[in-house]
């Protein structure tokens, strides 16, 4: 009896009826997923900041359901290596993703062929935070506010040059989109990461870098780089002075890296449902928010069907802006 009434209480947590279905196996593992490890595929190496969410969700999740949740990191080709890895994965619900959208939706406009089908080969379960990125200088630079920035530009176009982590990735499209929603042009520097990015402005090497806000927060509160906007739809807590691109003088502008959950298309119902929620509980909890403030990534939790919206969105805007600019990868 003590087992039945278990099997019971987990179908109810799922919103599933009893009836019919306690006699069948595969919904008996369904309901009680999971009883075994669940990897969480992060497609970059460790130290990143989607790592990090990863990682943090990974815990808790570990703590919340009694199974443990493992972060695998599976590097390589602006992240399509870890998402081919996702998309042939058994959609049981013990391979899941943590991926950003400069993986879901602009690296599939980056390469001719993909071997995964970007979108139908996953199973959205909800948005987990958003990371912001800063338009960084250096503290002596000429440009004190962003049209101070844009009416050089437009004066000795395709001069004032700015460093980027690499082509087609998401600090070299977000300077692509406020250049194509200005009507300017830049001379485009790429590193090899971020860091070296940083490093180039501080330097002189390079006029600015969008630098996301992991990275760019301490050297804005040290006053070795100096903020001329956030490209998040908000400004920052950490940093509340400095003004918003939209608030700049570009309406709508948007460029965040957004942390997505994924599984495998074709993975049950309730076992996304069940992962859903229990994300969305945890991104939203004060102890998660604690923990990402000081970041200044912000916490989702959104639904899959919120997810999927955004992500089909995001898709078209990317893809819209790499098409007409003609980016290519390294």
């Amino acid at each position: 009896m003590q087992r039945v009434s278990r099997r019971h209480a987990l179908m109810g947590a799922l919103g599933l009826s009893g009836t019919g279905l306690i006699g069948l196996p595969e919904a008996h593992a369904q309901a009680a997923y999971p009883t075994r490890p669940v990897a969480v595929m992060v497609p970059f190496a460790p130290g990143g900041s989607t790592d990090f969410v990863a990682r943090l969700l990974a815990q808790e999740l570990s703590a919340m359901m009694g199974a443990q949740f493992v972060v695998d990191n599976r590097a390589g080709a602006s992240g399509t290596v870890g998402q081919t890895f996702l998309a042939r994965a058994r959609p049981d619900g013990y391979t899941l993703g943590v991926v950003p959208n400069g993986t879901f939706a602009m690296a599939p406009f980056l390469f001719d062929k993909l071997p995964y089908d970007n979108e139908n080969g996953f199973a959205p379960i909800g948005m987990l935070a958003t990371n912001a990125m800063f338009i960084c200088v250096e503290p002596k630079s000429p440009y004190k506010t962003l049209a101070d920035l844009l009416n050089a530009a437009k004066e000795k176009p395709g001069t004032i040059s700015y460093a980027s982590a690499g082509s087609g990735v998401a600090n070299h499209l977000g300077v692509e989109l406020l250049l194509d929603m200005s009507g300017t042009s830049m001379l485009h520097v790429p590193y090899r990461s971020g860091a070296q990015g940083v490093t180039a402005v501080m330097s002189k090497e390079c006029a600015l870098s969008f630098v996301d806000s992991v990275t760019a927060i301490p050297y804005l509160k040290s006053g070795e780089l100096r903020a001329l906007a956030v490209t998040s739809a908000q400004r920052s807590s950490q940093a509340p002075n400095v003004p918003t691109v939209a608030e700049s003088g570009f309406p709508g502008y948007r460029a965040s890296t957004d942390f997505g959950f994924f599984a495998p298309a074709g993975t049950p119902a309730p076992v996304i449902t069940k992962l859903a929620e229990a994300a969305r509980k945890i991104m939203l909890s004060d102890a998660t928010k604690a923990k990402l403030e000081p970041l200044s990534i912000d916490p989702v939790g959104g639904s899959p069907e919120e997810f999927a919206s955004y992500a089909a969105a995001e898709r078209a805007k990317w893809g819209e802006l790499i098409r007409k600019r003609n980016i290519k990868p390294e």
